[in-house]
């Protein structure tokens, strides 16, 4: 969504317009969930994608028409019938709804104060009217943080996931663009150092802790929001980690380890994740068992972390825990 926003800026900050299409429903096999969007210039897409093939062709043929001074915005849906979806060459058949919105120099200020919100880290939400107005604000539980004030009832909707909120005869769509939870990563060796770019390319958060002043340099991880120096025995005194948050523990050594998951058992953490083997696993479940944690307590980490796909090279290790924190983070 960065990359859409700030294309969106420079073309904003040149006097130009584009149009923002986002999905915001889907029924039946289609290629692309709500959520998904992608921004559409006069030359046609410039980033994102709202599920290719003939649907993203007739979306951006929508789009372009808005640009032309069709309006400000509407909300279509799109439909892949049986007998079309063999003419195209496409497995799916459905329905998709499509919000498009066109954003002018006008609109500059919003873009910017939701690429400021992205800066700052702030987890907020992006809530818009899907009328022919256009109405949008950027919002959080508590209230709206930029633009027009959204109503209660899509406020008290906000989620993980993208919703549709009728409210005083209106339909609302609201969606996260930065949320509240984090990937607190223990330990900056080669596996960390794959592991952030891929979490990143995904949308997840990543914060690095390491001991080691070697390890905690900003460019081995490209993607991370933060590397920080701390002290394992201590990490939680630094660490502020939620019932949203996932930990990954691969230090350098099972001493480590064994501190980080007594201490990180004690908060609320969605996912607990440690590297090592099965004979790592079932030593160190027996020094937590003899420190008073019980085997429902121990049922919370996952080790060996990561999906079973036969990975063996650091490379390899980071895409199966990141196909690992998609699918806990699909199946909230």
């Amino acid at each position: 969504m960065r990359n859409l926003l700030e294309r969106l800026s420079e073309v904003l900050s040149g006097g130009g317009a584009a149009v923002l299409a986002a999905v915001t429903a889907g029924r039946g096999s289609v290629p692309r969930g709500a959520g998904a969007q992608m921004l559409v210039e006069a030359a046609g897409r410039t980033r994102g994608t709202v599920g290719g093939g003939a649907v993203e062709h007739e979306a951006e043929v929508r789009a372009q028409a808005l640009l032309s001074g069709g309006g400000a915005a509407a909300c279509e849906v799109f439909r892949l019938y049986p007998n079309r979806v063999r003419d195209i060459g496409m497995v799916c058949g459905g329905e998709v709804e499509i919000w498009f919105r066109r954003f002018g120099p006008g609109d500059l200020p919003l873009v910017e104060r939701a690429l400021a919100l992205l800066e700052e880290r702030t987890p907020f939400w992006l809530a818009c009217d899907l009328s022919a107005e256009g109405v949008l604000a950027l919002c959080r539980p508590g209230g709206t943080l930029w633009g027009a004030e959204a109503p209660p009832a899509v406020l008290e909707s906000l989620g993980p996931r993208p919703a549709i909120t009728e409210t005083g005869g209106q339909r609302w769509f609201s969606e996260r663009l930065l949320s509240p939870e984090r990937v607190w990563i223990f330990g900056g060796g080669h596996v960390s150092q794959a592991l952030v770019p891929a979490l990143a390319a995904v949308d997840f958060r990543c914060a690095v802790l390491e001991d080691r002043a070697d390890f905690c340099l900003r460019e081995l991880f490209p993607g991370a929001e933060e590397v920080r120096h701390i002290d394992m025995a201590r990490a939680l005194e630094e660490v502020p980690i939620t019932s949203e948050d996932y930990v990954v523990i691969m230090t350098r050594g099972h001493r480590d380890d064994l501190l980080l998951q007594e201490q990180v058992l004690r908060t609320p953490a969605r996912y607990i994740g440690v590297i090592g083997s099965r004979r790592k696993k079932a030593a160190l479940f027996a020094q937590l068992r003899e420190r008073g944690f019980t085997d429902a307590d121990l049922e919370r980490i996952t080790t060996p972390i990561g999906l079973s796909i036969g990975a063996e090279t650091p490379a390899e290790i980071a895409v199966s825990i990141a196909a690992q924190l998609i699918q806990v983070r699909a199946s909230q």
